[in-house]
């Protein structure tokens, strides 16, 4: 069993549309059950309030949820993906930040319950990458 940390675990909600991250985000923190309170950014949408992906929104829900425990980058379709994983080899995001292997509305939703446990990353990545195998029949 671990010890849960002092600050939960960050999570980032990477979506090619600005609507689709905020909602994720407003469902996901909304089924968190009375758990500790976990910071969720939504960085959707290009630079221009269209579809698409910003390095520069990224980066800046990356450090708005920063809260020295680890960052849980989750992200919807290829651009955003490439967009992730630049930033990190860049070394663009804070230290501890990670792209998740997960569904985008379901592994963010195991991502935000689990960190509110107080979870380290380990355990929210993969309780995020277990909801690939959620079966709905």
């Amino acid at each position: 069993m671990t010890t849960p940390q002092t600050q939960p675990v960050g999570v980032v909600l990477v979506s090619h549309s600005a609507q689709v991250a905020v909602a994720v985000a407003d469902l996901a923190r909304n089924l968190t059950a009375g758990g500790a309170l976990v910071a969720v950014a939504p960085a959707g949408g290009g630079p221009d309030g269209g579809l698409g992906t910003s390095s520069d929104l990224i980066a800046a829900a990356a450090r708005s949820v920063d809260q020295g425990a680890g960052i849980a980058v989750l992200a919807d379709l290829g651009s955003a993906v490439l967009t992730v994983k630049a930033l990190l080899a860049d070394d663009e995001l804070p230290p501890g930040s990670r792209l998740l292997d997960a569904p985008f509305l379901e592994g963010a939703v195991a991502a935000v319950v689990t960190a509110s446990t107080g979870a380290g990353l380990d355990a929210v990545a993969a309780a995020a990458a277990e909801a690939y195998t959620y079966r709905k029949v």
